[in-house]
């Protein structure tokens, strides 16, 4: 399956912002000149991805956060100079595009900033028809998935409970993702 991509983006000679809703909040690993707390109006943060690679195997998958149509999703732009562009989207679709579960898309982001600008960001959306989309899963099914998960990222305990970690630390809470944390700290 061809990866989905966007056409063209490594021309532009502007800034690229990136919005992280998962572990990019906490584990970027791409260089930036700046990051701001920022709103994605149209999609939601969930755990919809069955994940066969980062935090699972096909045998026994994790499960990893997508971000999916409807609602809204708080998490962290991350500006990176024009000059790092290229390579800052290379990286994130050698890390982000494994298996080609998300789509790379941008979309318009408000930065919660003093500025309150909306900018436009690279995201990673969930592509829907793809096999590892795991679509809306009750919390005992989520708890099972992340509790056997891991894969060469490491536990999916652990991703998922430094994401809330993260989401802490950006002054906000995710409902869902914290009852699930507290479900995994029992």
């Amino acid at each position: 399956m061809p990866a989905k991509t966007l056409s063209q983006p490594d021309s532009s000679k502007a800034d690229l912002w990136v919005f992280g809703y998962g572990s990019l909040m906490w584990r970027p690993d791409f260089e930036f000149i700046e990051q701001a707390p920022a709103r994605l109006i149209g999609e939601h943060r969930a755990l919809c991805v069955y994940s066969f690679d980062h935090r699972g195997t096909p045998e026994k998958p994790g499960l990893v956060l997508g971000l999916d149509r409807g609602g809204a999703c708080r998490g962290v732009a991350f500006r990176v100079a024009a000059k790092r562009r290229g390579d800052t989207i290379e990286y994130l679709r050698a890390r982000e595009q494994t298996t080609n579960v998300y789509r790379e898309v941008m979309r318009s982001v408000w930065l919660e900033n003093e500025a309150r600008q909306r900018v436009s960001a690279l995201a990673y959306v969930v592509d829907r028809g793809h096999v590892q989309y795991a679509g809306r899963l009750s919390l005992a099914e989520q708890l099972r998935l992340v509790s056997q998960g891991h894969g060469r990222s490491g536990n999916n305990r652990d991703y998922v409970l430094s994401t809330v970690k993260s989401i802490e630390a950006q002054g906000f809470r995710d409902p869902q993702l914290h009852q699930l944390a507290a479900m995994l700290h029992e």
